[in-house]
């Protein structure tokens, strides 16, 4: 009930203002009831009602304004102002004091506004006031209309926190997506897995996971999934027929959640969910295009509390079901279309198997440097190399630039009683004039000017072991006349000296010159290459070796494949047929250049060489087709009768041909006249 401030002579106006909220009945049945009803309405009134003197304490309150300061009823009469506001709030209540003496007669003295009220309790509760002055002769009053707006805050605090809730899980729903427009094939299951956590760490889930039953199959398998600590993970397979109702659901193209398992209609699922211990559970179907038969799903469940499922959270998951659905699609159509790319490789490679030199045994000597050696020629030389390793004869070796011919003297030096030491190599083209004698027999402290030290020669560290002189036809004469004394007593004086020095030394010299011829110019002496001449080996150009040619370049492929990191396996048989029909005018060491670049640029596993051509150089006649051979053979004869093809002497004639086959044949081989080249 609404009480008034005891009457006292202080207050008479009070007193005479407020009789209509006495607890003492009047007299007189008008006034009576009219008392009665402003009772009962203020006491009705929904808000707190307060009136407060000119000392500012309380003069009178209503029910509710007693709920809400927690005073039990009538205590508020006569309480001060001041005890009813926090300490922050006084201020503000001393501005608005001073403006309570300012009207000069009734009505509202503010617009509503916010405060802090200081309940009995201690508690401050947040409060709403309309404020009104009530001037009734000389005294005033104030009369204070007051809503308790903590639920009100409290919840749009709610509302707030939801809104901030939803937009932030908005953010990440467009973050997911985002990142799955952009993910390799190789790496969508890490993302999935990744946006499952995102997802139920967002809504405070316990367990997020992507399942799927394939055709045919009686359980949902889980294949991507995320579950909070300490839950049991992984989730377990389920039987199709533990949740009949979902599945139902799923197949209908239709999502399910529950918030209880007591809303579960089906008395299986319910059962299932309550066993797997989930409190409450969405379902998601994510569609499965070009899979027949096949059922997946998002599942997202809390295991430690009841979860709502707004609208707007599911047709959000909905979302994330569609982008998946697209990721495992895409995905799908990439290994797709790898595995018709390895289907066409696998028929290029089965087409390219018949056209493709595979690695193949290959007949070699073994010495520090393996001798390939499959044709007649090569074993004609090696033979002669085994004859003559194991004595000290001299030997001269003799072939073409690149043909190895140190190659092949490493191979006499290694067959010979002297293989325990290392062969001592010279190349006298190498070697300034001035300095060739002292680089071969050594020189003496003060030789010569420069000559600070003694330094012993080539003849000298080849001691018991062998000397490999190369280009020897390059040796100038007065050189010559020393090493033929050499060679003829074993017996050596180093420049600067006159003492003579015994060296046991196997000779093996090297040329690519016509030495003969040179004998005959004059620039080689006559009497040094008959003593060089003891054991001379012919080393056959490349271009006679034509059966080593596939030896030879599965060699260099294992030298250059280890050196490089290439896995070479074949080598594309029309690359090889061109080696084998190229001249090779560098011989193994224009090969062997020619293999290394094409093991660089090489990207696979078959090597494709692209062969020189040496302009010039005619192909040799084991190299050469049958039609090459008729075509180069009807060339020569028509450049010998100036082209002429018809009547006495001509090339039909000559090739005992009718003029018309002949014609026919040239026209067949695409042999035509060059014509001379037009100057200007």
């Amino acid at each position: 009930m609404f009480v008034e401030a005891r009457k006292t002579r202080a207050i008479p106006q009070v007193d005479r203002l407020f009789a209509w909220t006495s607890t003492t009945p009047h007299r007189g049945n008008g006034s009576d009831v009219a008392s009665r009803v402003a009772r009962l309405s203020v006491e009705q009134f929904p808000h707190g009602l307060m009136i407060l003197g000119e000392g500012r304490t309380v003069l009178g309150a209503n029910r509710q304004a007693d709920t809400i300061f927690a005073y039990p009823t009538g205590e508020m009469i006569g309480v001060p102002i001041s005890l009813l506001l926090p300490e922050q709030s006084r201020f503000v209540h001393a501005e608005l004091w001073r403006e309570f003496w300012k009207p000069s007669e009734s009505g509202r003295l503010a617009s509503d506004r916010t405060v802090g009220g200081l309940r009995k309790d201690g508690v401050i509760v947040p409060l709403e006031v309309a404020l009104s002055v009530l001037v009734e002769g000389r005294s005033r009053y104030l009369v204070a209309s007051i809503v308790d707006i903590t639920e009100r805050l409290n919840l749009e605090a709610r509302l707030d926190a939801a809104t901030n809730e939803q937009l932030g899980f908005q953010r990440l729903i467009g973050d997911i997506a985002a990142r799955f427009g952009s993910v390799e094939p190789d790496s969508v299951d890490e993302a999935i897995v990744e946006s499952l956590r995102h997802i139920g760490e967002a809504l405070r889930l316990d367990v997020a996971i992507f399942w799927r039953k394939n055709s045919g199959d009686a359980i949902v398998v889980p294949t991507h999934y995320w579950v909070r600590p300490p839950h049991p993970s992984p989730p377990e397979t389920l039987p199709i027929a533990s949740i009949p109702f979902v599945i139902a659901k799923l197949e209908a193209h239709e999502a399910y959640w529950f918030s209880r398992t007591d809303e579960v209609p089906e008395q299986v699922d319910r059962e299932t969910f309550q066993r797997l211990g989930l409190h409450s559970a969405a379902i998601i179907p994510v569609s499965s295009k070009g899979e027949e038969g096949v059922l997946a799903a998002l599942a997202f469940s809390s295991m430690t509390r009841e979860q709502e499922w707004p609208p707007a959270i599911i047709e959000r998951l909905h979302l994330v079901a569609g982008v998946v659905s697209q990721v495992f699609a895409r995905r799908a159509s990439y290994m797709a279309l790898q595995k018709a790319l390895d289907e066409i490789r696998r028929l290029r490679d089965r087409l390219a198997a018949e056209n493709v030199e595979l690695r193949r045994d290959v007949k070699v000597i073994r010495t520090s440097q393996p001798i390939v050696s499959e044709s007649p020629a090569i074993l004609r030389t090696l033979a002669q190399v085994q004859q003559v390793a194991p004595t000290p004869a001299t030997v001269l070796l003799l072939g073409e630039t690149g043909s190895g011919k140190e190659v092949i003297a490493q191979a006499i030096h290694d067959l010979s009683p002297r293989h325990q030491r290392s062969m001592v190599r010279v190349s006298c083209a190498a070697i300034p004039t001035a300095l060739i004698e002292s680089e071969l027999f050594g020189r003496e402290r003060g030789a010569y000017t420069g000559a600070l030290s003694r330094q012993i020669g080539r003849f000298e560290a080849a001691n018991h072991s062998t000397l490999f002189l190369d280009e020897i036809g390059d040796l100038p004469m007065e050189v010559q006349v020393k090493l033929l004394r050499v060679l003829q007593e074993r017996v050596i004086e180093r420049l600067g000296s006159t003492q003579p020095i015994k060296v046991d030394v196997r000779i093996i010299v090297a040329t690519n010159r016509n030495l003969e011829e040179a004998v005959r110019d004059k620039t080689f002496r006559q009497d040094l290459f008959y003593r060089v001449n003891v054991f001379p080996i012919v080393v056959p150009p490349l271009r006679e070796r034509l059966e080593d040619i596939p030896g030879l370049v599965w060699s260099f492929i294992d030298e250059f494949s280890r050196l490089f990191g290439k896995g070479i396996e074949s080598i594309s048989a029309e690359s090889m047929r061109d080696l084998q029909r190229y001249p090779w005018p560098g011989n193994v060491r224009e090969l062997r250049n020619v293999i290394e670049r094409a093991v660089i640029i090489a990207t696979g596993r078959q090597l494709i060489v692209p062969t020189p051509r040496a302009a010039g150089l005619p192909l040799p006649q084991t190299a050469m087709t049958l039609s090459e051979l008729e075509a180069d053979h009807i060339r020569a004869v028509l450049d010998g009768t100036n082209w002429r093809v018809r009547g006495p002497g001509g090339a039909a004639e000559r090739l005992g041909l009718k003029p018309t086959t002949l014609e026919s044949r040239m026209a067949r081989l695409g042999i035509a006249r060059k014509r001379p080249a037009q100057h200007a």
